[in-house]
């Protein structure tokens, strides 16, 4: 199999023969049926489409098949009404969301936000994209993700206000827990679906990165772990041009981060992350082809970060104000609202309704994160292990002794003399 410079397949009506390697295909199983099914090369399977994909212009217009990206292999169908609804219910609370949070640092009732301000349709996509017994592993971004999977809004953003613990059970709600490290969740992600292969279970694990993130070595680890090991997982990349103040260009000059995926034997797509129709296509399709057994797939959205890193960053120290506004255009939330609108699918009541659920969460999280958190302080030996070890019952003892004494207003006793 050739790799041209353009990714142009031959012109065959069959797909090429797959070679072998050591006695198995170059695409094993399902991924090689997709192959045949789809009647295109290797080739086309793993690299994305020729243009990325888009369903609805940045105007709200949807755009004919013949310009949405699409080719055979990637070929994608228009998601249904309801999805369509409740993912913009989402975007509309999401973006509250991150408004309110952004100005809930500024009154200093959390620590820090790393707000998705503009992309919101990648996060709302990702969790609409999956079944109730699927895991998702989100960046420390991507709180409106984990909102839209259903955790409650007030634990989500425990994590951003200082607490000791990550705020829900990743567990019960088959969600990570959103962590600072840069890229670990992917390993985290690939061991889970490995388990869940080992196990037999039925399970489409997400992963979840930004641009950045595929410079670690831990995405190279994951991914080629997740190739080889033939495993359920959808390497979901928020391109938002920034590792906080490195641009992509400078991180990667290959044609596309999505492009990464042919050196690892998987597929690739190009989305545009403020679409959020496509979005919703792509990834329903990724999770379907992972659940059939194709094993693991790389899609890449193209969006933008409209606000700063986090807080605690000035990102007008490495971009213009002039490429701020060319995003604005673009905006996921009004494209949608207009595309809905021109539909016939939303009107100023069901608008309305929406705003009233957005505002109601809003004020759910100013009325929970104002409270006073109670402090235990034998937290600090409960949770270290599950059965607490001698030393830790030991020291749990000598604190509770001295907490007795202390609000009993009694003085620490000294040793007797000799």
């Amino acid at each position: 199999m050739t790799i041209s410079a353009d990714h142009t397949a031959p012109k065959t009506t069959q797909a090429e023969p797959v070679p072998e390697q050591s006695g198995d295909t170059y695409l094993a199983g399902a991924a090689a049926e997709a192959v045949r099914k789809f009647g295109i090369t290797a080739e086309d399977y793993m690299l994305p489409a020729r243009h990325q994909i888009q369903m609805v212009d940045q105007d709200g217009n949807l755009k004919h098949h013949s310009e949405q990206g699409a080719e055979p292999g990637h070929e994608y169908p228009l998601p249904g009404d309801d999805e369509l609804l409740a993912a913009y219910e989402q975007l509309v609370v999401g973006r509250r969301v991150n408004d309110q949070n952004s100005a809930l640092v500024r009154q200093g009732r959390m620590a820090v936000y790393p707000s998705s301000h503009g992309q919101e349709a990648c996060q709302v996509a990702s969790a609409l994209c999956l079944a109730e017994g699927d895991w998702m592993f989100p960046t420390y971004r991507d709180a409106v993700a984990v909102m839209a999977r259903g955790v409650d809004p007030i634990e989500v953003m425990t994590i951003f206000r200082g607490d000791w613990h990550g705020g829900y059970d990743p567990l019960k709600h088959k969600v990570g827990i959103q962590c600072t490290p840069l890229t670990t969740q992917l390993l985290h992600a690939v061991g889970v679906a490995h388990a869940a292969k080992l196990r037999g279970e039925d399970t489409v694990v997400l992963a979840m990165c930004g641009d950045g993130a595929t410079s670690e070595g831990d995405f190279h680890e994951a991914l080629n772990f997740a190739a080889v090991f033939h495993l359920p997982v959808i390497f979901f990349v928020q391109n938002n041009q920034y590792a906080i103040s490195v641009p992509l260009a400078h991180q990667s000059v290959a044609p596309s981060l999505a492009h990464k995926a042919v050196g690892y034997g998987m597929a690739g797509e190009r989305v545009d992350g403020n679409d959020v129709v496509a979005l919703l296509a792509v990834l329903d399709r990724a999770v379907k082809l992972a659940r059939e057994g194709s094993g693991p797939l790389l899609v890449e959205a193209h969006t933008y970060r409209m606000q700063a890193h986090t807080n605690a960053d000035d990102a007008t120290r490495y971009r213009q104000d002039s490429e701020v506004a060319q995003w604005l255009a673009r905006d996921p939330l009004s494209r949608m609202r207009t595309y809905l609108f021109g539909r016939g699918l939303l009107d100023d009541d069901g608008e309305a309704r929406i705003a009233e659920k957005a505002e109601a969460v809003a004020t759910q999280l100013r009325n929970g994160l104002g409270e006073d958190v109670p402090v235990d302080p034998q937290d600090l030996f409960k949770y270290v292990f599950s059965t607490p070890t001698p030393q830790l019952k030991e020291q749990s003892a000598l604190l509770a002794d001295e907490l007795a004494r202390d609000a009993a207003g009694t003085s620490t006793p000294t040793e007797a003399p000799e």
